[in-house]
């Protein structure tokens, strides 16, 4: 009998590895290290050749969006087991750059990554690389596709993304970018598209989305199993759901913004990723802070920043299937990118520094597969606009 019950113990041991194998992370920024305040706002993608790249937010004297920020990356070559030493994209202080944010990162085609930022919220630049993140061209400023928006919308807010842009099948670049009338408030504001057709070599902006809801700004796309391209916005829309709309091209013709009732709206920033694991698949990944509790336990827009979630859909984002909590304390923005066989890369804010969620402690990249969410929660079927 006790050699059964010692066999029965290195069994359950050997489970219980494999288990805590099928989450793994690594803190990648810490507060307060490297000469930097903090660091937010991380961007993670994928190249063709697998090599990760994160990309990050580092402020130098404040967490606000004004502050004094320089863009940091770090590459790992071995599927994250490590990481590069950081180092910076884009510099505040450079000539044309008084701070540098709203980071996005395309992977395409072979080696060839395309980087985008604004400065000081009026500039946007565009560098290219082709060996892997490795090294990158000097930046070409591409503000002058957001000028031409201005006859229909006079905005002296600019910004990209946050989080990776998206290439579609036909090759075009596709770019989420909010825009904003309100200056240092970045409120109130609009959704339009920065898009390419000629592999980063030009690029001019799409229609403006719907404006039928408050102040919609960070966004993320997916290209679905149709060729029509997904953008589903964060925004402080009472029924504090994400909102969704669809696009034939990701340029124009959207259809009118509708909740999706699965997905709760923290008011922040999120992460989506289409899952190549076979042709014809509509596997997508989203997550975000699935938390409604009020901030500081005061009614308002914005909620706790809490909760990290990861949700499937097999059916291009009409429905999600599982769900399974990533960090079940304080952690807020974040971005996803895939790798063969199943794997979910999520870089997320995590931790808050005297209890304020927007003091982030640290950038965590965490690993994991779609059999680890599948594990989870099955959710119920909820179609967007459908009512729970």
């Amino acid at each position: 009998m006790r050699r059964h019950l010692g066999h029965l113990v290195v069994l359950m041991s050997c489970i219980g590895l494999l288990c805590a194998e099928d989450l793994r992370t690594t803190t990648l920024f810490t507060a307060g290290q490297g000469g930097y305040v903090g660091y937010r706002i991380p961007v993670i993608a994928a190249t063709a050749g697998g090599t990760l790249l994160s990309v990050c937010e580092a402020r130098k004297d404040g967490f606000g969006d004004w502050a004094a920020i320089d863009l940091l990356m770090r590459r790992s070559t071995d599927d994250g087991a490590t990481w590069s030493e950081p180092v910076i994209l884009a510099k505040a202080g450079e000539p044309g750059t008084a701070l540098a944010h709203n980071a996005v990162l395309i992977p395409a085609a072979g080696r060839s990554v395309h980087l985008l930022y604004c400065s000081g919220y009026d500039r946007c630049f565009h560098r290219r690389s082709d060996d892997d993140g490795a090294t990158f061209a000097a930046p070409v400023e591409i503000t002058a596709a957001f000028a031409a928006l201005k006859p229909q919308y006079a905005w002296n807010v600019i910004a990209t993304g946050p989080g990776h842009g998206t290439r579609l099948r036909s090759g075009r670049l596709v770019v989420p970018c909010w825009l904003s009338t309100g200056g240092k408030k970045h409120r109130p504001s609009v959704v339009t598209s920065l898009v390419s057709d000629d592999d980063g070599a030009t690029w001019t902006c799409g229609e403006i989305l719907p404006t039928t809801a408050p102040n919609p700004s960070e966004t993320v796309a997916v290209e679905l199993t149709n060729g029509e391209v997904l953008f589903n916005l964060r925004s402080e829309s009472p029924g504090q759901r994400r909102l969704v709309t669809r696009s034939r091209d990701g340029a124009a013709g959207w259809s009118p913004l509708v909740p999706d009732q699965a997905l709760l709206e923290p008011v922040c920033m999120a992460g989506l990723i289409r899952l190549d694991e076979g042709a014809g698949t509509g596997r997508i990944a989203f997550a975000n802070p699935d938390c409604l509790t009020w901030k500081d336990g005061k009614p308002g827009v914005s909620r706790e920043r809490r909760n990290l979630t990861i949700r499937l859909s097999d059916d291009d984002a009409k429905t999600w299937t599982h769900a399974r909590v990533i960090e079940p304390g304080a952690a807020g923005y974040c971005d996803l990118a895939a790798t063969p066989g199943g794997v979910i890369w999520c870089f997320y804010e995590c931790g808050a520094l005297k209890g304020n969620i927007y003091h982030t402690s640290e950038l965590r990249v965490a690993r994991f597969t779609t059999a680890w969410v599948e594990a989870g929660q099955r959710m119920p079927l909820l179609p967007p606009g459908a009512t729970p």
